[in-house]
C-alpha cells in the first residue's frame, strides 16, 4: 500500500484506526496554528525587518508513522469567481494559485486561524475555493503537496503583499483606496514627455536610516512639479530580497516593496503626482526573476532538473542574474507576466511600463527566443488594447528598431544607445582635438522606425553612473565634481538631451551636480540644490523650454531636426528644430564643445528677423564663475548661409550652450 503524507510530513499507514489518524490531523495542525499564531505576535504586519520564524514546507516535519488520512471536511468545490491570487469579495476571498503538479493545496492564515483549509482542483491545473472570513490585510500561505508526496509552505506568487520576501503573502483588497486627484491628471502627449528616473530607497531618505519610502518621495513631488518633469520614472519597486536594493531582483512582481511602505502607500505617491500634474513609469522586470526567496522555486513539487513549471528545463533558464529566467513557451508564465503588467496600470494607476532588460527576453543566452518576442507582443497588445494612451517602454541597448514596430515587439519608445554613447563620449573626451562631431551629430539623427519619440535619450541613467563608471560631473573632474569644467559639461549634456528629438529623461540629482557613483545604500545629497541653485536654475530653464512652456519653442516638440553647421576645428555645431515652422515654432541651438570662446559667432538661420536668446549656459546666473558671454537677441538678415535662407550671429562661450528662437507674430 502506498503511504499518503499529510501537511508536515505526517504518513498514515493502514494500522492506525480513522478517529486515531483525526486526533493525529487535529494535534498536528493545532501545534501549526500555535507556531504561526507565536509568530504573527512577534511582529506586527507592517514591521517589515523582523526575521522571519518559517519558511519552506522543510521546516514543518514530523514523525512519519500515522494511518491514512481521512478528510475533517467534505471535499470543496473550486470556485466560479473569476480571477488568480487572492481576490477579495464581499465577505471573503477567493484563492486560486496555478499548481499543475501538485496532488493537493491548501491555504492556511489569520482568518483560519492557519488550520488548513482545503482548495480544490479545477482541470486547467489550478487549485481555487471561496474562503469567507478571509480579509483585506489578512497574512496566508499555501501548503502543497507535491508530486512525489511530499509537503511544503509557498507563498502565493501572486502575493499583492507581502510581510517581507521571507514572510507571509497578505491579502490586499484595491477597492478599499480611494483615489482623490486621479481624475485631475492628463497623459500628456509622447512628443511632450519629460522623464525623471528614481529610486526610492535613495532618492529622499538620509544616512544611517532607511531605504526611503513612497511617503518620504512624496515630499519632493512639488521640487519635481517646479523643476518642470511631468513623468517619474520609478526603479523597480516589487518586492525584492532585503531592504536594500535597485530592484532588480524582484521576488514577488505583484507586491509593493514592503521596505518602501504598503500597497496604499504606493498608490498615495501615484495620486499624490497625479495632484501635481506628474505621470508615474515602473520599471518591471520580466527577464528573470530573483534569484533569492522565490516562492515560485519548486512550487508543486516537479522541479525538471531545475527550477519547476515556473522556468525553463534547459540552458535558456541560465541568465546573468541565475538560472531563473521565466518559461515564455508555458501560456500560464506569459499571462502572469502580463497580469501584472496590467496590475500596475489598473490597480495602481500607473500611467506606462518600463520593460527591463528586454534582449534577455527576445533572446536567451544570445540566440533568439521566438517565445520571447511573443511574450513582449502579448504585454503590449495587451496594454494598448485597455490603456493606448500609456507609455511602453523597452529596456534593450540593443538599437533594434522591432522593439518599438508594431509588428515587433510593439513598444511605444525604448532606451536609446545611438545618443547616450556618443553623448557621453564627447563630453568626457578629455582634449578637444579627439572630440567627434559627426558622432553628435549621427546621435542627434537617429531614430527607430523613423519616429523620434521612439527613443528614450539621455546622459545619466542607474547604469550609465554605476558598474565602474560615474556622474558626469565627478568623470569630467575625479578630484571636484564641482569644478568650472564639470558644471559646464553637465549642463551642456542636459542641453543637448532637452533640445535633441526623443523623449528625454534626466537622473535623479542630476540636475545639482550629484556627484560620486550610484548605489543602493547612498542617498541623494540634497544639500548640493542649496550649493548649486543656478544649476539647477539652468535645468528649470531647459525644462520649461522643452515643454514650450512660453509658446515660443514648440519646434523641440516635434519630429524634426537639421544639423546645419559644423567647425570640426572649433568644435562648434548648430542644428534647426521645428514642427510646423515658423516664428514661435523654429528653434536654433547653438552648441560649443570646445574651449575657445567667442564674442562673435556668425551662422545661417531659417528666416531673418529678431531672434531672440531663450537660454544661454555661460550665464554667470548659473554660476558666477562662468563667461558670460554676451549672447544677446539680435536681428537675422537674409543670405544664405550654412545652406540656410538667413544668417546672424552671437558670443559664444567655451563649452556652451545657446538656444534661440522667435516671438510668435
Amino acid at each position: 500500500m502506498s503511504p499518503h503524507e499529510i501537511p508536515g510530513g505526517f504518513m498514515a499507514t493502514s494500522r492506525q484506526k480513522p478517529n486515531e489518524v483525526t486526533q493525529a490531523r487535529k494535534d498536528f495542525n493545532e501545534s501549526v496554528c500555535k507556531a504561526r499564531g507565536n509568530e504573527v505576535l512577534k511582529r506586527s504586519p507592517r514591521t517589515r525587518s523582523a526575521p522571519e520564524l518559517f519558511g519552506p514546507a522543510e521546516k514543518l516535519q514530523a514523525p512519519a508513522d500515522l494511518a491514512a488520512f481521512v478528510p475533517t471536511e467534505a471535499w470543496p468545490e473550486p470556485s466560479w469567481r473569476g480571477g488568480m491570487g487572492a481576490i477579495p469579495y464581499d465577505g471573503g476571498t477567493t484563492f486560486r494559485v496555478w499548481a499543475p503538479n501538485a496532488q493537493r493545496v491548501q491555504v492556511v492564515g489569520e482568518f483560519s486561524n492557519w488550520h488548513a483549509v482545503e482548495l480544490a482542483r479545477e482541470p486547467s491545473g489550478n487549485f481555487s475555493r471561496d474562503v469567507p472570513d478571509a480579509w483585506n490585510g489578512h497574512q496566508y500561505q499555501y501548503v502543497i503537496q507535491g508530486k512525489y508526496g511530499d509537503w511544503r509552505w509557498r507563498n502565493d506568487p501572486r502575493a499583492a503583499d507581502v510581510t517581507n520576501s521571507t514572510g507571509n503573502s497578505i491579502i490586499v483588497d484595491h477597492r478599499e483606496f480611494i483615489w482623490r486627484y486621479d481624475d485631475q491628471f492628463r497623459m500628456p502627449a509622447f512628443n511632450e514627455v519629460v522623464l525623471y528616473e528614481l529610486h526610492v530607497g535613495t532618492f529622499h531618505d538620509a544616512q544611517g536610516w532607511g531605504p526611503g519610502n513612497w511617503l518620504s518621495a512624496i515630499d519632493k513631488l512639488d521640487y519635481l512639479r517646479d523643476l518642470g518633469v511631468n513623468m517619474v520614472e520609478l526603479m523597480p519597486s516589487s518586492e525584492f530580497a532585503g531592504d536594500f536594493s535597485w530592484g532588480y531582483n524582484p521576488t514577488f512582481p505583484f507586491a509593493p516593496e514592503s521596505a518602501y511602505g504598503a500597497p496604499n502607500d504606493l498608490k498615495r505617491f501615484v495620486d499624490e503626482a497625479h495632484r501635481r500634474g506628474i505621470g508615474v513609469i515602473l520599471d518591471v522586470v520580466y527577464n528573470h526573476l530573483g534569484p533569492s526567496d522565490l516562492p515560485h522555486w519548486d512550487f508543486d513539487g516537479e522541479t525538471f532538473g531545475r527550477g519547476g513549471v515556473w522556468f525553463y528545463a534547459d540552458e535558456r533558464a541560465n541568465t546573468p542574474w541565475g538560472q531563473t529566467r521565466p518559461d515564455y513557451g508555458r501560456s500560464e508564465v506569459r499571462d502572469y507576466l502580463r497580469d501584472n503588467a496590467l496590475t500596475w496600470l489598473r490597480d495602481y494607476h500607473m500611467d506606462g511600463l518600463r520593460l527591463d532588460a528586454t534582449k534577455e527576453i527576445r533572446t536567451a543566452n544570445g540566440v533568439d527566443n521566438p517565445a520571447g518576442w511573443e511574450l513582449l507582443r502579448y504585454i503590449s497588445e495587451s496594454v494598448k488594447r485597455e490603456f493606448p494612451w500609456k507609455l511602453l517602454i523597452a529596456e534593450d541597448m540593443g538599437a533594434d528598431p522591432a522593439l518599438t514596430h508594431p509588428q515587433g515587439a510593439g513598444c511605444d519608445s525604448q532606451w536609446d544607445p545611438a545618443f547616450v554613447h556618443p553623448v557621453r563620449a564627447a563630453l568626457l573626451t578629455p582634449f578637444d582635438e579627439d572630440r567627434d562631431l559627426n558622432a553628435v551629430r549621427d546621435a542627434l539623427y537617429f531614430r527607430y522606425n523613423g519616429q523620434a519619440t521612439q527613443r528614450v535619450i539621455y546622459t545619466e541613467s542607474h547604469d550609465e553612473v554605476a558598474n565602474g563608471k560615474s556622474r558626469i560631473p565627478s568623470e569630467v573632474s575625479p578630484s571636484d565634481a564641482g569644478s568650472w569644467l564639470a558644471k559646464k559639461k553637465s549642463l551642456l549634456g542636459a542641453a543637448l538631451t532637452l533640445t535633441a528629438p526623443g523623449i528625454p529623461m534626466l537622473f535623479m540629482g542630476q540636475e545639482f551636480m550629484q556627484d560620486g557613483h550610484f548605489d543602493d545604500g547612498t542617498p541623494l545629497d540634497w544639500s548640493r540644490a542649496g550649493w548649486f541653485t543656478g544649476i539647477r536654475q539652468a535645468y528649470q530653464d531647459l525644462l520649461y523650454l522643452r515643454r514650450n512652456w512660453y509658446d515660443t519653442t514648440a519646434g523641440l516638440r516635434g519630429e524634426n531636426i537639421n544639423v546645419f553647421h559644423l567647425n570640426h576645428a572649433d568644435k562648434v555645431l548648430a542644428f534647426h528644430r521645428w514642427q510646423s515652422g515658423g516664428s514661435g515654432d523654429d528653434v536654433v541651438v547653438l552648441v560649443n564643445l570646445g574651449h575657445k570662446a567667442f564674442s562673435w559667432y556668425e551662422f545661417g538661420l531659417p528666416s531673418d528677423g529678431l531672434w531672440r536668446v531663450r537660454f544661454n549656459s555661460d550665464w554667470q546666473g548659473y554660476s558666477p564663475d562662468f563667461g558670460n558671454a554676451a549672447s544677446v537677441d539680435f536681428w537675422a538678415s537674409w543670405g544664405e548661409r550654412d545652406g540656410m535662407p538667413a544668417h546672424g550671429g552671437t558670443a559664444l562661450g567655451s563649452y556652451s550652450a545657446v538656444v534661440l528662437s522667435k516671438d510668435r507674430w
